[in-house]
């Protein structure tokens, strides 16, 4: 099941408020192989979808539609705005489950875009 664990929000030192809208997650299954690996851990913006839609190729963590309490990672397939919905699919689609099996889900569902992966050390990187 493509899931990840409910994060903590980062708690940021005084003044820096751009950090207020980050949140940690990390991968739990094969889903997004190659791209995400069980154990990585990313950084995912908060903020940006409050001003746009995701975009087609991010890649976006939202809530299950099957238990919306459970996190999915998933990368943005298509975008219908006029609807506000988004299809969502997994990278390892033999292993995913995702719009292929659930459909379409609205886009206030989308919980962020991740856009870092802070560890393991040997895979840091932007997403």
């Amino acid at each position: 099941m493509p899931t990840l664990r409910s994060p903590d929000e980062e708690r940021p030192p005084a003044g820096i408020a751009g950090r207020l809208f980050r949140r940690r997650v990390i991968v739990r299954d094969e889903s997004m192989r190659p791209t995400l690996e069980p154990g990585d851990r990313l950084l995912v913006d908060t903020r940006t979808l409050r001003t746009r839609a995701p975009r087609v190729g991010e890649i976006v963590v939202l809530r299950d539609p099957a238990a919306p309490d459970r996190w999915l990672i998933k990368r943005v397939a298509s975008v219908d705005a006029s609807r506000a919905l988004v299809e969502v699919r997994g990278d390892a689609a033999d292993r995913a489950r995702d719009s292929r099996q659930f459909g379409p889900v609205p886009l206030p569902s989308v919980i962020g875009i991740a856009y870092r992966r802070y560890a393991p050390t040997a895979r840091r990187g932007d997403l």
